[in-house]
């Protein structure tokens, strides 16, 4: 049964000089104040979940329209746009490890009145999908992987055990050369996520700009980097239990298009979908044939 009884109130006012959108709210989960945004009250649950140096906005497209098949939520993973960066301490228990977000997706779902979704994951999303899935499936229904890191980036990085002491000590120089670097090399990285560069406007761009870089932002990402590691998702593709869909868009350069094939080949009960022209988000250059896709896989929760 949908429930919605344990919702926070919806928050009013303005984010970086912009309305906050009517069904946006923020909850206490895990150390953080999350923001997120539900619609929808269908018996299915859906998670979204957006890549790295995004926000929620990158669903923006495809969010009231998978509202009408499922019961949608959406949420600003930590370091990334309206929600908190606590600093990690011995004292308030935050962390910014991949298993740590896993274990929010879970509490967030919890608190918020449910015991099961599908999780929808673009990029590292994906990544924080799968691991979730695999760490928790009695609480996971399927997951829908849209150019997923599974075999590179996000999920095979790993800062060296022995390098972690001494880049811990040294956080106030790296995570100003973290800022200078990504303040840098934002907009070009953001934009090849895009196939059709012109599908992208100037104001999109400075949006998600503006999302990512709220407060000490640089210093919760250089958190969220100390704490990448080899999650090893490659050997334990084949103890996936439940239903996945695995999207990918044709000109996928972030994540290679061959890297979502080899993923659809891998896990047990995968479906395949390559939307043609567009890349790394087809939610965003083909949101009409992604929500489709999306839609269609999810009939069968219902």
């Amino acid at each position: 049964m949908t429930r919605r009884d344990n919702l926070e109130t919806p928050q009013s006012g303005t984010s970086q000089g912009q309305p906050l959108p009517a069904d946006s709210r923020f909850i206490e989960v895990n150390g953080f104040n999350v923001y997120y945004r539900i619609a929808g009250n269908k018996k299915t649950l859906v998670v979204l979940l957006h890549g790295s140096f995004l926000s929620i906005r990158s669903w923006s497209h495809v969010f009231e329209q998978l509202a009408e098949s499922a019961t949608v939520i959406t949420f600003d993973r930590p370091a990334f746009g309206r929600t908190s960066r606590p600093l990690p301490s011995k004292h308030n228990g935050v962390s910014y490890s991949p298993e740590a977000q896993s274990d929010l997706v879970i509490a967030l779902i919890k608190k918020l009145g449910f015991s099961k979704a599908v999780l929808v994951g673009n990029s590292t999303g994906g990544t924080l999908a799968l691991l979730t899935a695999l760490r928790y499936p009695q609480h996971v229904d399927g997951v829908v992987l849209v150019g997923a890191m599974i075999y590179s980036g996000y999920a095979t990085s790993e800062v060296p055990a022995f390098m972690k002491p001494l880049m811990k000590a040294m956080t106030p120089l790296f995570s100003m050369l973290m800022k200078v670097l990504i303040t840098k090399l934002y907009d070009n990285n953001i934009r090849g996520f895009w196939h059709n560069k012109e599908r992208l406007s100037d104001e999109v761009l400075a949006a998600f700009r503006n999302d990512l870089m709220v407060g000490d932002w640089s210093r919760a990402f250089w958190e969220l980097f100390l704490e990448t590691h080899h999650l090893g998702l490659e050997s334990r593709l084949k103890t996936m239990p439940l239903p996945s869909l695995v999207v990918t868009g044709e000109y996928d350069l972030t994540v290679k298009t061959e890297e979502s094939l080899r993923l659809a080949r891998e896990l047990p009960h995968a479906e395949l979908v390559v939307v043609p022209d567009c890349g790394h988000l087809p939610q965003e250059e083909q949101p009409e044939a992604f929500t489709s896709t999306v839609k269609k896989f999810l009939q069968q929760f219902a």
